[in-house]
């Protein structure tokens, strides 16, 4: 901005003396009654002597260089532009993903919304950055500096400009309160048909499966339709905005001109003032008239960041219960997995996205799924919790890894916080889906620990029942190519070769699931001799009789039945 401001200051002292030059060239030609190649014949002694060639060349020479220096501080002005909007969206971008990883069960966007932001959402600021920041800066630095020459000039046509000048910015905040609604209406609708087409091609093997697959065509051709009638009533905005903004302009030099004609008639003022006066009055309006114009390439991106922002917020308070410049607890707790009082729920008005469970938490909701949970598990123990779907088992686990801000009470593990830096390093994870990569076997099993060599990694596959599974067999987005079972196995020995380099517990969400009894039995021998604590959410008999104890979990609803009766 500061660069922007000074490269439009030169430019406008710049425009000065164009306008100063091409005055003074078009008076000197009307004076001599021709064109300057006719001052050849023009003689020494003549009336014409005062406006000879070899005084009018140099005149010349300078107007290429002005209009060759304004050209050049333009493409400076817009490299700077642009160059500060490469870095914007970079670390706009990077702030959203680093927010999204600090707390992936955030609901500020869904994923739908998450793709449509990071993408052609912040693009969009290009406008913004490129064309309406830029022009903002000239706005105040040209009308400032261009002013002040016409008012050494000629105070009455300062006096007309200085009276008309606010017009234009009060036009333009009218015309941008309309289009700031429409844009924001245009922007849900275009969110809502990306959230829709997400949903679409992530269900749609199921929907094929079940036969209702064409008939979503119609759903989403009226989310299309109601998205082209928003960006068309956007753009009608934007046009008409436009000529209003340029007829204002009109109307305004008019009311400057005329008093400079009439002076000019009366042979109150000579022509090369007059000249440069009405060139530069148009340049007075026309950086703030540009501002509105730019205003409109900006609206989707400043629409887009805020959504960016929010979601940048949300993301920036992960789980914390410790000030962060001391992450280690006051009081440091024993060693092992401590839960304390850990209250969760979630809210009424909740954007769930069913593919990513993105939630917002609500600690006075009636929808609560942990109240005042409290359990110490030791370290190298293996504890199972069981117990019916919604009571809490996969939320105490997501609070644990810090996916989710507990509304009240607190966890402890390793001595440590929940939020401190180091926090998830002591974890190997394994969700109830676990997220795959585009790539080998290998590559997948190698996040657990990207410097472990080959040998490591099969040895991990071969302890987590996959030992026939090939290191170089491609896996497709989503685990596209992998059986559901099989995908387990690759997680856990990915967990487990995260153990291999260091961490101290294995937190899994229903591991064996999918998986058949021989399998299932390797795979739970695999955990009881990891050597590490392992704590497991599961429904099957197998783990829980291998488990050196089981927490049975109930709903929060039905404990509280239980107090009232």
């Amino acid at each position: 901005m500061v660069a922007g401001v000074a490269v439009g200051t030169v430019t406008s002292v710049v425009l000065v003396a164009q306008a100063w030059l091409l005055a003074k060239l078009i008076s000197t030609a009307f004076h001599l009654q021709g064109l300057p190649g006719d001052l050849n014949a023009v003689l020494p002694g003549s009336e014409n002597a005062a406006y000879p060639l070899g005084g009018l060349a140099p005149s010349l020479g300078a107007l290429g260089g002005i209009i060759a220096i304004r050209a050049v501080l333009m493409w400076f002005n817009s490299w700077l532009a642009h160059r500060s909007a490469a870095r914007v969206k970079s670390q706009l971008r990077t702030d959203i993903i680093a927010a999204r990883l600090a707390s992936p069960h955030d609901a500020t966007l869904t994923t739908g919304q998450l793709v449509q932001v990071v993408t052609k959402g912040l693009d969009n600021l290009d406008g913004y950055f490129g064309r309406y920041l830029p022009q903002l800066a000239l706005a105040i630095t040209v009308p400032a500096v261009v002013g002040t020459a016409i008012l050494v000039t000629d105070w009455e046509s300062t006096l007309v400009v200085i009276l008309t000048l606010p017009l234009i910015p009060l036009f333009m905040i009218l015309i941008g309160l309309a289009t700031q609604a429409k844009m924001d209406r245009s922007w849900r609708t275009q969110s809502r048909l990306g959230n829709h087409f997400n949903d679409l091609v992530v269900g749609l093997p199921t929907l094929q499966a079940f036969g209702r697959a064409a008939a979503q065509r119609k759903g989403l051709k009226i989310n299309e339709g109601n998205h082209r009638a928003q960006t068309m009533s956007t753009l009608r905005v934007s046009f008409l905005s436009g000529g209003v903004l340029e007829l204002v302009a009109t109307y305004s030099v008019a009311l400057v001109a005329v008093p400079i004609g009439l002076q000019l008639a009366f042979g109150h003022m000579d022509l090369m003032t007059g000249l440069f006066v009405l060139i530069l009055v148009p340049e007075v309006y026309l950086p703030v008239r540009q501002v509105g114009v730019h205003y409109h390439d900006s609206v989707d991106g400043i629409t887009a960041a805020e959504e960016a922002f929010a979601a940048i917020d949300a993301g920036s308070h992960p789980a914390s219960q410790t000030d962060p410049a001391d992450p280690s607890p006051a009081n440091p707790s024993p060693a092992g997995i401590i839960f304390d009082a850990v209250t969760v729920g979630y809210s009424e008005n909740t954007v769930l996205d069913r593919h990513s469970e993105n939630t917002v938490l609500d600690r006075h909701s009636e929808n609560t799924v942990l109240d005042e949970f409290c359990e110490h598990i030791a370290p190298g123990e293996v504890v199972a919790l069981v117990g019916p779907s919604g009571c809490g088992k996969s939320t105490a686990l997501h609070v644990l890894m810090g996916f989710l801000t507990p509304a009240s009470g607190t966890v402890h593990a390793g001595g440590m916080s929940l939020g401190d830096p180091r926090w998830r390093r002591q974890f190997a994870w394994v969700g109830q889906t676990p997220g795959m990569i585009n790539g080998t076997v290998a590559d997948n099993v190698r996040l657990g620990d990207p410097d472990a060599s080959d040998d490591a990694l099969q040895n991990a596959l071969l302890r987590a029942g996959a030992g026939d599974m090939a290191l170089g067999h491609h896996v497709g987005d989503g685990g596209e190519g992998l059986s559901a079972g099989e995908r387990r196995r690759v997680a856990i020995a990915r967990a487990l070769l995260r153990v291999d380099a260091g961490s101290d517990w294995m937190i899994l969400d229903e591991p064996t699931a999918g998986l058949d009894a021989d399998t299932e039995a390797s795979v739970i021998e695999t955990l009881r001799g990891s050597g590490t604590g392992v704590l497991v959410v599961t429904h099957r008999p197998a783990v829980m009789e291998a488990a050196d104890r089981v927490i049975t979990m109930e709903r929060a609803e039905d404990r509280m039945s239980e107090v009232a009766r």
